[in-house]
């Protein structure tokens, strides 16, 4: 039997991991999902953010499913006794260097975004996040006192062969789709998006049919709002995929149907190791009420068997199960319009799992 690591971790994140396991057992009730403790939970009970009964857990198995970690109250310790060491520490030991972050609106959605409905109707991209390097895990990373002076550096850092293999996937994705990648650097300012266009340009030659074209980040974040529907492929460095596929995720009604997958290299029969999580983060302020939007998790369930498991088929089953829900009109609170019967996280599922 297939092993999944299920990691709920904290806020909503157990309330729509929850969803997502649903459903997964619905369409391959062979996997055998196996929680364990991450984030906040594991430090609530004296434990690290990432205990290693847990890291056993995701080495023996095929994925994992992530739900949310990061909670205010640990704001103010030290990174290494933080819940989001958690995710830093899964990202570094399984080399997840690839965040796929698929951005569309579903039918029956487009007055949910926040642009007309005339700029998002049918809007289909992909955001790939190079996830491992850039200035989230350059070095030196520290606060210092010089002098009497406080400050603090951050280090941005790339490798060609960073980049290049980051760039190979965004280039295998448009291939199989509309064969457009726009790259997104700050190319007029940064020595490491030099090197990032340089390396960017020299893979585009491997792929004649894909039409490349660059785009500097702060004019990449405005045509995202003046025209969404032109991007097909969006590939960039860690930081700025972060608050670009953010961004995006508004596009589609609300951050909660966003999902993503983070993606280490592929074995030789096309599958690859990953951790799969909605973007939403924790939400403490709706957590433990049932009512938060389970479709990102959902969606992030179904990347999980398509990736790591290679079951297109139920990948597909989940995707068209949540797109017939919402034609039909099931919402959770964050989508609902004022006249618009609102379903709690547990019905949403439920539509969901009709519709399969």
């Amino acid at each position: 039997m297939t092993t999944i690591a299920v990691l709920p971790g904290d806020g909503i994140g157990p309330e729509v991991t929850r969803a997502a396991v649903r459903v997964l057992g619905a369409v391959r009730p062979d996997l055998e999902c196996i929680e364990a403790d991450v984030g906040a939970a594991a430090l609530r009970k004296g434990k690290a953010p990432l205990p290693a009964e847990t890291k056993a857990l995701c080495d023996r198995s095929a994925a994992i499913l992530f739900g949310a970690v990061g909670l205010p109250e640990f704001d103010d310790r030290p990174l290494s006794m933080r819940p989001e060491k958690a995710l830093f520490s899964l990202r570094k030991a399984y080399r997840l260097f690839a965040n796929i972050r698929p951005v569309r609106v579903f039918p029956g959605l487009e007055s949910a975004s926040s642009l007309r409905p005339e700029l998002v109707e049918g809007l289909d991209l992909v955001v790939v996040r190079e996830l491992t390097g850039g200035i989230y895990f350059g070095a030196p990373k520290e606060q210092r006192t010089v002098d009497g002076v406080d400050e603090a550096v951050d280090t941005m850092f790339y490798t060609a062969p960073e980049v290049e293999r980051i760039a190979r996937v965004a280039f295998e994705f448009a291939q199989a789709r509309r064969a457009h990648v726009t790259s997104v650097d700050k190319h007029n300012i940064l020595e490491t998006s030099g090197l990032w266009r340089r390396v960017v340009e020299r893979v585009a030659h491997e792929h004649p049919r894909v039409t490349l074209r660059h785009l500097l980040v702060d004019n990449a974040a405005m045509q995202l709002i003046r025209r969404p529907r032109d991007f097909d492929v969006i590939l960039t460095e860690n930081m700025f995929g972060d608050i670009l596929s953010d961004e995006a995720a508004m596009l589609s009604g609300s951050i909660g149907n966003l999902p993503s997958a983070s993606l280490g290299a592929r074995a030789p029969g096309g599958t690859a190791f990953g951790m799969y999580e909605p973007i939403s983060g924790t939400a403490p302020d709706i957590a433990g009420r049932n009512i938060a939007n389970p479709t990102a998790a959902i969606l992030s369930a179904a990347m999980l068997l398509r990736y790591s498991i290679g079951d297109e088929a139920n990948a597909k089953r989940i995707e068209a199960a949540v797109e017939t829900a919402f034609f039909k009109g099931a919402r959770t609170a964050d989508l609902a319009s004022p006249a618009t019967p609102v379903l709690n996280t547990t019905q949403f599922t439920d539509h969901v799992i009709a519709g399969l």
